[in-house]
């Protein structure tokens, strides 16, 4: 059983006890979060997408940390024009383990 859930502006295919990294969420570690943004489930070899029957689908997720990603350079440049400027980025980012996909 998978699903692909919305979480951050980013979609994810999820499995119970899978851990993977999202946008920074607004909840404290160990903290339970409920994700019903589902778009597509998959039960049995069986795909699920009416958005009629999804409804009531939702993931649940547990925050296991807080972080923030490498950092990046980001470099900007025009020739001939004696301009340059380089300034870096740090996304923060949640990592959380899916506990259960409630049908």
């Amino acid at each position: 059983m998978y699903a692909i859930i919305t979480c951050g502006g980013k979609q994810y295919r999820v499995q119970p006890n899978d851990r993977i990294r999202v946008e920074k969420l607004n909840a404290e570690k160990g903290e339970l979060v409920e994700i019903d943004k589902v778009h597509l489930l998959s039960v049995d070899n069986q795909l699920i997408a009416e958005p009629e029957k999804l409804k009531t689908t939702s993931v649940t997720l547990q925050v296991l940390s807080h972080g923030k990603a490498k950092k990046i350079r980001v470099f900007k440049y025009k020739r001939r024009k004696n301009y340059h400027r380089t300034y870096g980025h740090r996304q923060l980012f949640t990592e959380v383990l899916v506990k259960e996909i409630k049908k």
